[in-house]
């Protein structure tokens, strides 16, 4: 996979795109109903931000009902995996990233469970 250094710049180079990986780096996949509890935005603001994280290459998604997945392209060159886990590795304990996570850990209706109502 070919990678352009100033995408992927451009991409981590928002906060709540950053906040975003980092939820789905420590997850794996989170449903977009995950994301916006976690990071309490609104829907279209999150989607948004996947939508360019997805086009961006980072991203991939499944649809499955009418829930959209989101995970970490496993494909990714590994000069990317270095540079994403270096920016979320120095952020980790900062807020709001610290905040999302208790968010998402105290989010009871998680897909998979009973799901977004």
């Amino acid at each position: 996979m070919n990678m352009d250094l100033e995408t992927v710049f451009r991409a981590l180079s928002d906060t709540t795109r950053l906040r975003c990986l980092a939820l789905l780096r420590a997850e794996g996949e989170l449903c977009v109903c995950e994301l916006t509890h976690a990071l309490d935005l609104l829907q279209p603001r999150i989607s948004r931000h996947l939508a360019q994280l997805r086009e961006s290459g980072l991203l991939l998604d499944e649809r499955r009902g009418q829930w959209v997945y989101y995970r970490m392209n496993p494909q990714l060159p590994a000069w990317t995996e270095t540079v994403i886990a270096a920016s979320l590795e120095a952020v980790r304990d900062q807020e709001p990233y610290l905040t999302d996570r208790r968010r998402l850990e105290t989010m009871t209706e998680r897909p998979g469970r009973l799901c977004c109502a």
